[in-house]
């Protein structure tokens, strides 16, 4: 299982739990709506407060530290690492724990290269940072594409997952019935960006990570509950249910078995932790706050936020694992999703029970609201993008006026919301694990590449830019189609078909030194436009101390 199969997994994971909570659909219908309702209030409320293009794009920089901690942790932690993890730990104990630290190690990256450099540097978007010492037209372009690809395979992943899970938990089996859920998801996420903008958005963000960490907490603490929160008692009772021993609670379960599955995790491990810090919706959330301290705050609140997420996640996967048999945790999928709605399902008195499924309402409904707060800050990322990146100044050369590029980034987050429901619709049979993982490996490959060049290297130039960004792009999308993620095996998104010629599931092993490489290769072999090395010195003033920063 990749680290994104969770969310792609979603039409299988809840089977069993769906059917437990049939008899009180009633419920959570209920949750759902009463969240949706808040939030789009929550929404209108904030977009009246939206004047101008800083307050569509960075919220005004109002935000404090906290403030924008909270929202960094919603959007970051998705339902693919919520569901998935616990399914990971369930199955392959300390190798599934493994995951945790991976999404949170990547937080260090953010803060010490890139969170403070990037608020000082740029405006809005990366295009900003990339733009300031280059030729703007090519690097924004190229910045701009990226961005999009990057938030549209995420987006599409979200939209998938969000459909399968509201479908099988309200019972809904016929393929029209799922659609319009796809269709439903994706007007709120349009009217969250459209009408709210990042301050509307931000807020979102900011009650998602609160009922994520409440959610996670109760189930955390029922669970030691059980064990009389002795967690040597848990653990054991984890090990010796698992039918693996000792084993359980040893390294190389998962990853030990071959060659090949270590170096996939290496690969795999290499993309999460640098692809962190060049995801677009993350990077965006840095220009929300008034100044580089406060961004600095900002990722040390998610760091400790998030933190305190991954730690519970050793209740919800070794409880599940205590508590649950391994063919019932498989019973509905493999690889072991179901472990967080069955183990709130059991811990709150089982299938039939009015407690079960209560747990199981709000844990599903927690779900719910972390698709919508991810989807929402993917389509702002990738609309603020296409506006400020591409419509302003490259095919308005920079004569567009704010009220002009706010509403093309109002259409654009339209178009790109359609475009990720009629791809979430089409895509509803598919396994899609491998776009979230792809999404990170770009990012990974092409835009923490160029960041840090363009931060850190004086001889950078616009073409070790282009190579950089394309390369990476090219190489990791190239590999991923040839890879077991797309063909050649039961869970592939074409598993007939076989030509699965590249044998590691993420290209991050590959494409990111190849991204580095070719940054730097272009950069040596095209004329020095900053030989004086006027730009980078003010770049460098600006990056460290502030000044002059927007």
């Amino acid at each position: 299982m990749s680290l994104t199969q969770p969310l792609a997994a979603a039409p299988a994971h809840l089977q069993l739990a769906a059917e437990g909570a049939s008899q009180h659909r009633t419920l959570i219908v209920t949750l759902f709506t009463v969240f949706v309702l808040i939030t789009l209030g929550v929404t209108v409320w904030a977009g009246r407060r939206t004047k101008d293009a800083t307050d569509f794009y960075a919220g005004g920089r109002q935000f404090t530290g906290f403030q924008n901690g909270l929202a960094i942790s919603g959007d970051y932690m998705s339902a693919a690492s919520f569901l998935g993890i616990a399914g990971a730990i369930s199955l392959s104990g300390y190798d599934g724990f493994l995951y945790s630290i991976g999404f949170l190690v990547a937080w260090l990256v953010a803060l010490m290269l890139v969170a403070e450099p990037l608020r000082n540097s740029g405006r809005y978007t990366m295009g900003d940072v990339l733009a300031y010492r280059m030729r703007q037209r090519p690097v924004r372009t190229a910045a701009g594409i990226s961005t999009i690809i990057v938030s549209i395979f995420y987006l599409l992943a979200q939209m998938v997952g969000a459909g399968a899970l509201v479908a099988l938990l309200l019972g809904i089996t016929g393929e029209t019935g799922k659609n319009l859920i796809v269709v439903f998801v994706g007007i709120v996420m349009i009217l969250y960006v459209t009408i709210g903008g990042m301050k509307g958005t931000t807020w979102v963000q900011m009650i998602k990570a609160c009922l994520l960490i409440g959610g996670t907490l109760i189930v955390t603490v029922l669970v030691f509950h059980k064990f009389n929160y002795n967690l040597s008692s848990l653990l054991g009772a984890a090990a010796e249910n698992s039918g693996k021993g000792k084993a359980f609670l040893e390294p190389g379960l998962k990853f030990g078995l071959t060659t090949t599955s270590k170096i996939d995790f290496i690969s795999l491990g290499l993309a999460l932790i640098l692809g962190t810090a060049g995801l677009p919706h993350i990077l965006i959330r840095f220009y929300t706050v008034p100044t580089a301290q406060a961004a600095r705050k900002s990722v040390n609140w998610a760091i400790g936020i998030i933190g305190a997420f991954y730690l519970m996640t050793i209740a919800l996967g070794f409880g599940a694992a205590a508590l649950l048999s391994q063919k019932t945790i498989t019973g509905s999928d493999a690889a072991g999703n179901t472990a967080a709605p069955l183990l709130a399902q059991e811990i709150g008195g089982g299938a039939d029970s009015t407690g079960g499924a209560i747990l199981l309402a709000m844990i599903s409904a927690v779900a719910f609201a972390t698709i919508l707060a991810v989807v929402a800050g993917l389509t702002l990322a990738s609309s603020s993008s296409f506006a400020h990146d591409l419509y302003a100044n490259v095919i308005r050369k920079g004569q567009a006026t704010e009220k002009e590029e706010v509403g093309a980034a109002r259409i654009s987050s339209v178009i790109i919301g359609a475009v990720a429901i009629g791809l979430g619709i089409f895509a509803g049979g598919l396994n899609v694990a491998g776009l979230v993982a792809l999404a990170f490996a770009v990012a990974a490959s092409a835009n923490l590449p160029t960041l840090l060049y363009s931060l850190f290297w004086k001889r950078f130039t616009t073409r070790g830019a282009l190579w950089s960004i394309y390369g990476g792009l090219g190489s990791s999308v190239l590999l991923v189609l040839f890879s077991p993620v797309v063909t050649g095996t039961p869970t592939s998104m074409f598993p007939s078909a076989d030509i699965a010629y590249f044998p590691l599931s993420n290209p991050g092993l590959i494409s990111i030194p190849l991204g580095f490489l070719l940054g730097w290769i272009g950069s040596l072999t095209s004329r020095d436009e900053d030989a004086s090395g006027k730009k980078f010195a003010e770049l460098e003033v600006r990056s460290m101390t502030g000044f002059g920063a927007h």
